[in-house]
């Protein structure tokens, strides 16, 4: 046990590079982004073939959506006539792979483990968005009309874009000020729940639950993430601290990803716009890219 001076020391370090780390990538995404149009996104996703796929992916990695803010883009896309395969892509790899996601890995986990994570997501996005294309999932779109529904902010772009780059520089970090606002509640409730399992959980308890002698303790941590609509600001501070009581990498990354690429509003949601299957087989991919991406942690990581 730790004492209660150890755990807000522990709560206030991590908070505060969460934020500066968040600010940072986000006000970079956010200046980038003014230099893309959308048109230029659509037509990019248009491409056909392999390269449709690779841009989509690209692009889903490069953009600071959650999973439930990708689907008024999805209709989007689906409107524009763009094909099934990159969409489903870019769906699966923008919340996995946001930048500011990817930041934090790095950050709270160093660089193998991010290179492991990014990997993993990457391909499983690229082949699963094949495989829906191959079994035409396009038969499965249910015909209805885009709405601007959003769970969170997602990066809309609104009003006139500055001409001169101090303006658009000072338009990113207003930008990432007002992401940080929408998310600063769910860091602060992850970092809590953190900070309360580095000081006075005891560590024998997570090894026993969901340490690397726990065979199952990675498709138990998928499983756990999926269904919970918890944001990733707030998973991985507290996969953080269950990591140093002895909780195994593997099983921290399959939360981080079951959580971060799928929830039940996500779920309702992708439910109107896709039928039954294609969903199942959404939900199915992911839960086996966070048990793919969980052991492949342990093996090469720890």
């Amino acid at each position: 046990m730790n004492t209660l001076l150890d755990t807000l020391g522990y709560f206030g370090f991590i908070f505060l590079e969460l934020v500066i780390l968040f600010l940072s990538i986000s006000a970079l995404v956010a200046l980038i982004l003014q230099y893309i149009p959308k048109e230029k996104l659509n037509h990019w996703l248009s491409r056909k073939g392999p390269t449709g796929y690779l841009l989509a992916a690209l692009l889903g990695s490069i953009t600071p959506f959650c999973a439930c803010s990708t689907i008024p883009l999805t209709l989007g896309l689906l409107n524009a006539g763009v094909s099934i395969g990159p969409i489903l892509t870019f769906v699966l790899v923008s919340p996995l792979l946001n930048p500011i996601i990817v930041a934090m890995v790095w950050t709270l986990m160093g660089w193998k483990a991010c290179l492991i994570y990014f990997v993993v997501c990457f391909f499983a996005a690229l082949i699963g968005g094949w495989l829906m294309s191959v079994f035409h999932a396009e038969r499965f779109v249910r015909k209805i009309a885009a709405k601007k529904a959003f769970c969170c902010d997602g990066g809309e772009q609104t009003g006139m874009l500055p001409e001169t780059f101090k303006g658009k520089f000072v338009s990113a970090c207003r930008t990432a000020y007002d992401d940080l606002l929408g998310v600063l509640i769910y860091l602060v409730i992850g970092t809590a729940i953190g900070a309360t399992i580095y000081g006075y959980i005891p560590q024998e308890w997570v090894l026993k639950l969901a340490g690397p002698d726990n065979a199952f303790a990675v498709p138990l941590a998928a499983l756990i993430g999926i269904p919970l609509y918890i944001r990733t600001e707030s998973a991985i501070p507290i996969g953080l601290a269950l990591a140093q009581k002895g909780m195994s990498l593997g099983a921290v990354i399959a939360l981080i990803i079951g959580g971060a690429g799928m929830a039940i509003p996500e779920m309702s949601m992708l439910l109107s716009i896709f039928k039954t299957r294609v969903v199942a087989a959404i939900v199915v991919l992911v839960f086996l890219t966070a048990v793919i991406g969980g052991y492949a942690f342990n093996w090469f990581v720890n």
